[in-house]
């Protein structure tokens, strides 16, 4: 298994889970490296400017976003630093939705939960109050820079967070060239539908992903071994020179009925903080913070 890349807390109302996030795919791909087919070297790409043809080291690196033909806006690390979503550690769950009406194009990438020794009580109650539900829990998560949206749900005995396609990520369908279901002109004959349908059901199985592999990968590999065995090999190609302690076990039931008399919806933005006020503001935040530690803040 893969290490975690993330470790962090659901927050399920007024219970909060420690977990850590790893990846739940694996992508075996075959890389290649571009070589020279004269001399075997290894090929070198460089960052040129196109003006001079000389090598801009990355210090002189900004980025440039081009809002009209030849008309660009450059972006420092800083401008960019400014408008990033702040970093949490926390996957606050605003809202549960029906797992079968997310559409499934939306789906992008896939993680695994693990929950702290803490958290395994309410990791588990979590789990199969989603599993009886049959719903996802809708939330915002920030992996590494960048806020995505997600959507969590069980699969077996682990809990999924999904990172979901925001809508404006998906191409509409309505540009395409289709035979319109409303049309008639397209409405298949009965006879027509009878025998697809008794297509379909003579062909249906039980769907058993284990059945399928990468055949093209394995056919790659066993042409490159063969070549190997074969001694082909080519061996002068030129490089480059270039622990925590558990926590007590806590009464989660209390936690969820006061979650229930105080429902936590969908997060509300804060009003803009004047600059003037900034300062005033943060120190305000944090005596809240630490007024709020000395109350005993639980974890389950």
């Amino acid at each position: 298994m893969a290490r975690s890349i993330w470790k962090g807390a659901i927050a399920f109302g007024l219970v909060n889970i420690p977990v850590s996030l790893t990846s739940a795919e694996s992508r075996p791909d075959i890389h290649f490296h571009m070589v020279d087919s004269k001399n075997h070297s290894r090929i070198r790409y460089e960052r040129v400017n196109a003006d001079t043809g000389e090598e801009v080291p990355w210090d002189r690196l900004v980025k440039g976003y081009e809002h009209e033909g030849g008309q660009f806006i450059l972006l420092t690390d800083e401008d960019l630093g400014a408008v990033q979503p702040k970093l949490t550690k926390t996957i606050e769950i605003s809202e549960f939705v029906s797992l079968a009406d997310i559409d499934p194009l939306l789906f992008d990438k896939p993680y695994y939960l693990e929950p702290d020794k803490r958290g395994l009580k309410a990791y588990a109650l979590l789990r199969e109050a989603l599993r009886k539900s049959g719903k996802a829990g809708i939330s915002r998560v920030v992996i590494r820079t960048r806020e995505y949206l997600s959507a969590m749900f069980v699969r077996d005995d682990v809990l999924i967070l999904m990172l979901l396609r925001f809508p404006q990520e998906i191409q509409a369908s309505s540009k395409l060239d289709l035979p319109s279901s409303s049309d008639s002109k397209w409405e298949p004959v009965k006879k027509e539908m009878d025998l697809a349908t008794r297509l379909i059901d003579e062909m249906t199985a039980k769907w058993t992903p284990d059945d399928y592999h990468d055949e093209y990968r394995d056919a790659l590999m066993d042409f490159i071994e063969k070549k190997i065995a074969g001694g082909e090999t080519v061996d002068d190609v030129k490089q480059s020179d270039d622990g925590r302690e558990e926590g007590k076990v806590l009464d989660l039931a209390d936690y969820l009925e006061r979650s229930i008399k105080q429902p936590v919806g969908p997060a509300k933005k804060s009003p803009a903080v004047k600059p003037q006020t900034r300062a005033k503001s943060a120190s305000t935040k944090n005596a809240a913070k630490k007024s709020a530690s000395k109350k005993g803040r639980r974890t389950a």
